[in-house]
């Protein structure tokens, strides 16, 4: 039994949401799950009973606080809780895991993950996206931070998306090595001999919707930029989509001879079916929901935490690192 922690809070709309998604989770036959839904209980319990619901698996834990992510993470930090799914801002919640969890062994920082839809499919599931790390856990990273990044990023592609060679690429500006920034450069010096890692080289920004890559590694501030950029564009392209819809009927004819392909760009761009972005680095398994997360999204995260805590997540990248110090002891003998 897997044991998720999920804080609620913000107005009714969102706590409504929150508990419904993990009303429907504490359902799953084979969730195999207990709930626990940290915030103000009162308010929590009046949504609760009126869903349908196991009770056997869901609980409430009062947290007197405005925003209790502290709390939930604290459930975890002391064993009560094996995997979190956070749905505030970004910064309380990295903050809090920062202040209250252990990073695994080898591991100098932890990296927050966005999931990008790409054209190519990938792994064993055929998901139809790419890992984008770090989104802003932090702001800068040396060369050991984005290659530890990369056997992160490898280890939970590896897990969730059954992809068992990912590629790997760094995020840069141009392809060529040679004006890369240092830390880029000595990190894809590092990648290029370590075994266990697909390493595809670098990667233009432009490149990660085509999906040449599985896992796209960077500096917080450099791919919290990208995401939020290619956000944008995806966002504006379908609100142009809807705007001409709306106009002159050669516009309307336009769209209408689209609507198959946008149809198709909405489904892939739908973050409610991901559930959330995993935290990389520590031992619980951590996914942040989008802010905007309705029912379904919040229960599509608790199944991806019961996912990520049975493939076990840490013991995975032991593994890959342990494979690659080998493989860099065989290279030196």
């Amino acid at each position: 039994m897997t044991s998720v922690a999920i804080d609620a809070a913000g107005g009714s709309d969102k706590v409504r949401e929150i508990v419904a998604g993990a009303a429907r989770a504490s359902l799953d036959a084979a969730g195999a799950l207990e709930i626990q839904v940290v915030g103000d209980e009162r308010r929590i319990t009046e949504q609760l009973i009126r869903m349908r619901h196991n009770p056997e698996r869901i609980s409430v834990v009062h947290s007197a606080a405005e925003n209790p992510v502290r709390d939930a993470v604290r459930l975890a930090a002391e064993g009560a809780a094996e995997a979190l799914v956070l749905t505030g801002p970004s910064g309380p919640a990295v903050a809090a895991c920062r202040d209250l969890l252990t990073l695994l062994p080898g591991v100098p920082k932890a990296a927050l993950s966005a999931v990008y839809p790409t054209a190519l499919r990938h792994g064993a599931k055929g998901d139809p996206f790419t890992l984008l790390l770090d989104v802003g856990a932090g702001l800068q990273a040396d060369a050991e931070d984005l290659v530890t990044f990369a056997f992160l990023g490898a280890t939970y592609a590896r897990a969730i998306s059954q992809n068992e060679s990912p590629r790997v690429a760094l995020l840069a500006v141009d392809d060529d090595l040679s004006i890369a920034p240092p830390a880029v450069a000595q990190a894809a010096a590092r990648l290029a001999r370590t075994r266990g890692i697909t390493f595809v080289g670098l990667l233009e920004a432009v490149d990660i919707p085509k999906g040449v890559a599985d896992v796209v590694v960077a500096d917080g501030f450099s791919g919290n930029t990208v995401i939020k950029l290619l956000d944008g564009v995806r966002d504006l392209a379908l609100d142009l989509a809807g705007y001409a819809q709306k106009q002159r009927l050669l516009w309307k004819i336009g769209v209408a001879m689209l609507s198959g392909v946008l149809s198709r760009v909405k489904d892939l761009t739908d973050w409610e079916q991901y559930g959330g972005a995993p935290l990389l680095g520590y031992p619980q398994v951590v996914l942040r929901a989008h802010p905007d997360s309705d029912g379904r999204a919040i229960h599509n995260a608790c199944r991806v935490a019961v996912k990520a805590v049975a493939a076990d997540v840490p013991r995975g990248f032991a593994e890959l690192t342990s494979q690659a110090s080998h493989g860099a002891q065989d290279a030196r003998a």
